[in-house]
C-alpha cells in the first residue's frame, strides 16, 4: 500500500485553499494533543504542503498569497490596535467553545444526522433514535479533543435544547390552529431534535 501523501495525512485535497489546510493543520493537532510522533507528522505534512505550493508557485502554475509566504510581514502590517481589537472581538471562553469544522467532518457529521432523521419517518421509535443521536453526537465530539465528559455534557445540552424548541414549536402550531387537537408528529419532533444536535456535534467542542 503507497504511503499516503501530505494532503491526504491532513485530510484536505491537493485543491483547497490555505485556510483549509490550516484549519486541518489546526484540528489535528488539538486531536492528537498529547502524541508528539502524531503531532510530528502532521507538521511534516504542513510544511510539506506548503513546499509543494511554493514550488508550483515558482513554476508559475498558483499564485500563493502573501500571508503563505512570508506570514510576518503580514503580523507587522497590522497596526497594533487593530490585533488587539481582532483579539478582543471574541471571548476567551466562546474561542474555546466554538469549532470550524472541515467541509469532510460536516458532510460526515450531516450524513449521520439526517439518516437519523429519515429513518424516524419511517420508524417512529423516539427513544431509539434519540439514544442512536446521542451515542453519534458524544463520538464526534470525542473525536475533536478526546474529552469524553464534556462531549457527553455538549451532547446532552443539544437533546436538551432540541426538546424544548420541538415543544415550543408544538405550542406555536396549536395556538396557530395548525394543529387543532394539539398533536404534533413524532417525526418532525426528532428532526428538530436532531438538527439541533448535529450543530452542537459539529460546531461546538
Amino acid at each position: 500500500m503507497s504511503e499516503p501523501t501530505p494532503y491526504e495525512k491532513l485530510g484536505v485535497n491537493d485543491e483547497a485553499s490555505f485556510e483549509e489546510v490550516r484549519d486541518a493543520r489546526d484540528r489535528l493537532l488539538r486531536e492528537y494533543e498529547g502524541d508528539e510522533s502524531q503531532q510530528e507528522a502532521i507538521e511534516v505534512a504542513y510544511d510539506a504542503i506548503l513546499m509543494d505550493r511554493l514550488r508550483a508557485r515558482k513554476e508559475g502554475k498558483i499564485a500563493v498569497p502573501d500571508r503563505i509566504r512570508y506570514p510576518e510581514r503580514l503580523s507587522t502590517a497590522i497596526p497594533a490596535a487593530m490585533q488587539n481589537n481582532t483579539q478582543r472581538r471574541a471571548p476567551s471562553w466562546l474561542s474555546r467553545l466554538l469549532d470550524t469544522p472541515s467541509q469532510k467532518d460536516i458532510y460526515i457529521s450531516l450524513g449521520i444526522f439526517t439518516g437519523l432523521g429519515a429513518v424516524s419517518f419511517f420508524v417512529p421509535a423516539a427513544t431509539t433514535w434519540l439514544s442512536f443521536g446521542l451515542i453519534a453526537s458524544v463520538y464526534l465530539l470525542t473525536r475533536k479533543e478526546n474529552r469524553f465528559g464534556r462531549a457527553l455534557l455538549i451532547s446532552l445540552s443539544g437533546i436538551t435544547i432540541g426538546v424544548i424548541l420541538a415543544a415550543l414549536t408544538n405550542q406555536v402550531l396549536v395556538l396557530s390552529r395548525v394543529v387543532s387537537d394539539g398533536f404534533f408528529p413524532s417525526s418532525i419532533q426528532m428532526v428538530i431534535i436532531l438538527l439541533v444536535m448535529w450543530l452542537h456535534a459539529c460546531f461546538l467542542r
